[in-house]
């Protein structure tokens, strides 16, 4: 008798990864989060993801995307709830951000969230 494998047995089998932002860039034209090199990004990879980061600097124009860099690519954070492109504004606070990082589609979607 065979058994079905449930592919959700493998979804972040190994815990749920950590990244620590290196840094906040700020330009004319965008918002930069930069992380060291990750391996694992490389590879086809789907699964929630925790940044930590730090403050956006105070004066920041509030519209500016969002963009987080590693591996030597950008890729703009996309609100979860609505599928924007997030901005300056959305980041209110340094700390823990949940997202859903979908190499497939090339897609990283950030959970939004307020300040406490």
């Amino acid at each position: 008798m065979s058994y079905p494998i449930n592919p959700l047995i493998l979804a972040n089998s190994q815990g749920i990864p950590r990244l620590e932002a290196t840094g906040v860039n700020v330009t004319s034209t965008d918002v930069r989060f930069t992380f060291q090199n990750q391996p694992f990004l490389n590879a086809p990879f789907i699964g929630l993801i925790l940044f930590k980061l730090p403050l956006i600097p105070t004066g920041t124009t509030a519209t500016l995307p969002v963009v987080f860099t590693t591996n030597g690519n950008n890729q703009a954070a996309v609100n979860y709830d609505t599928g924007v492109a997030m901005t300056v504004a959305e980041f209110t606070r340094s700390g823990v951000y949940l997202a859903i990082c979908d190499s497939e589609d090339g897609i990283l979607y950030v959970f939004p969230t307020s300040a406490a």
